[in-house]
């Protein structure tokens, strides 16, 4: 009875042993959740980092406008049926807005954070045609030219380093931030226009010179019936952003240069309008000047094939001591396993310092180094061991190419699962179950 129970139990080991190894690679995914949870930590410490130092220095910004605003009087009627005159809004566009500008990054450090910041100079003209009150159902006598004021939007007003002045016409006026609002800004800043009806008919010019600091996106809103926009800067990594791409751009390992030109029947809001309001930064586009490496992104996304990497090993592990008649006990497995999870600290770690490519490196051969000092004790076995270590290159390097080709990681993933599968079925063949 006993050589019966010794038959089937010795039959029977290989399949008890791997379904305890399955099991086993299963349950380390719990410690790879924490480490999920410790990259975010670091993560929201750098945007913590970010939030702090842009908000001494200046936070992204958008500049919208000018905007020319005019009171006029409209008849309406109260509860009781009387007719009273009420005081409304008028809006005016430019007909042409060109800006050009030059973006001066800067890196700054909080601890081991990186934080992008820059310094502008930004040069806006251009001029407003006729102004159509016939289009609006206004007659020039219904306006309060005394009142007119010419507005600008600044996203955050702790970056501009000067006064803010614009030329208009052949005068010189000072802007000065108010709390307006009406339909194009709740904050801006404004200033009084004087405006006569023949002046009206002819239109205004206007010009400006902003100086600027901000913090990884610079913005513009194309406000003009044609607006054209003119960027250019020492970043060799800009990410184009907003409801526009560059017409025209050049990008180079000393900068970057990009244009926009952008017409008014592509934006949702008029070129001038009554009452209404608008949400006209909806409409804005420009760069973010963006860090290229994010460590933290990457090692979260090389974290999602842990699990792929441990049941590789593991299956090759399990292969190379059934093939050669070697016994492993599934503690020794769970220790292999722990050192693949730490392969991540160590990632997240060192590319806080090194970046992501090098950490990746560090802690591949680090992982592999050790895997390989252990195995080798435990077989007995050079040969095996250094065996099971190419195959460990091999996997890390596989994650990394795909980590690298974000277009094309299913496709890889696919072919090299494919491949790995047809393998294991190849050596699996040997195996007496």
């Amino acid at each position: 009875m006993d050589a019966i129970v010794n038959n089937i139990w010795q039959k029977s080991k290989l399949i008890v042993k791997g379904l305890i190894i399955g099991v086993l690679a299963v349950m380390l995914l719990i410690p790879t959740f924490f480490v999920e949870n410790l990259i975010k930590e670091r993560e929201a410490r750098q945007k913590e980092a970010f939030v702090e130092v842009s908000s001494k220095w200046a936070d992204r910004q958008n500049i919208t406008g000018p905007v020319l605003v005019i009171p006029y009087t409209r008849s309406a009627t109260d509860n009781s049926g009387k007719s009273i005159a009420v005081k409304s809004l008028a809006y005016f566009l430019p007909e042409k807005l060109n800006v050009e500008s030059e973006i001066r990054p800067e890196k700054r450090h909080r601890g081991i954070y990186e934080i992008m910041l820059y310094s502008s100079s930004i040069k806006l003209s251009g001029n407003f045609s006729t102004l159509p009150l016939q289009k609006l159902n206004l007659a020039e006598n219904d306006l309060t030219w005394n009142e007119a004021y010419i507005c600008l939007g600044v996203t955050d007003v702790k970056g501009l380093k000067d006064e803010l002045q614009i030329s208009w016409n052949d005068s010189t006026l000072s802007l000065s931030p108010s709390s307006i609002n009406n339909g194009v800004f709740k904050e801006g800043f404004v200033s009084p226009v004087i405006i006569t009806q023949e002046q009206a008919k002819k239109g205004f010019s206007f010009s400006s010179q902003i100086n600027l600091n901000g913090s990884e996106q610079l913005s513009f809103t194309p406000v003009g019936k044609q607006t054209v926009v003119k960027l250019q800067s020492n970043w060799p990594d800009p990410s184009f952003t907003g409801g526009q791409l560059p017409d025209v751009s050049d990008i180079s390992h000393t900068g970057f240069v990009a244009s926009w030109k952008s017409l008014s029947h592509t934006r949702s809001f008029p070129q001038s309008w009554k009452d209404d309001s608008y949400n006209l930064s909806s409409a804005s586009f420009g760069v973010d000047l963006f860090i290229p490496v994010n460590g933290y992104q990457k090692t979260m996304r090389s974290v999602k094939y842990a699990i792929l990497c441990i049941l590789l090993t593991f299956t090759a592990f399990f292969l190379v001591e059934t093939n050669n008649k070697k016994s492993v006990h599934p503690v020794q497995y769970a220790l292999i396993g722990f050192a693949l999870v730490l392969f991540y600290t160590l990632l997240l770690s060192f590319s806080e310092y090194i970046g992501f490519n090098a950490a990746y490196a560090v802690g591949t051969v680090a992982t592999v180094g050790l895997i390989t000092w252990f195995v080798r004790g435990i077989l007995q076995s050079t040969r095996l061991s250094l065996l099971l270590s190419v195959v460990l290159i091999l996997l890390y390097s596989y994650v990394f190419t795909i980590l690298q080709l974000q277009d094309y990681a299913l496709l890889l993933g696919s072919v090299g699962l494919f491949l790995t599968l047809a393998i294991v079925m190849y050596y699996s063949r040997k195996i007496n179950w």
